[in-house]
């Protein structure tokens, strides 16, 4: 299961909480209220789950383009390099889009 999907069921299973806890609590139902408050947690704790993994991905990916940028440079292979930099990019911008 890719963390794409772990993301969407996170916030399904956020959503599901939190209509769960205002039906709860407009109906009185303390019980229900508590369910939908547990699962609006646990939603948001699987989305940020998914979140760390893609980071940590983002991160491996920031650190190979390193290296293969600066194997590039001291070999002066410029399409190395480059090649190195985009992947750093990458990896960059995977962490940031998952902070």
């Amino acid at each position: 299961m890719s963390t794409a999907t772990k993301r969407i069921e996170g916030a399904a299973e956020e959503l599901k909480g939190k209509v769960k806890k205002g039906f709860g609590r407009v109906t009185g139902d303390d019980d229900m209220e508590a369910e939908g408050r547990a699962e609006e947690v646990f939603g948001r704790g699987k989305q940020e789950a998914a979140k760390g993994v893609e980071r940590a991905k983002g991160r491996g990916e920031e650190i190979l383009g390193a290296v293969k940028k600066h194997i590039g440079r001291a070999l002066g292979n410029r399409k190395t390099e480059a090649q190195g930099q985009a992947h750093q990019a990458k990896g960059r911008a995977r962490q940031k889009l998952n902070q």
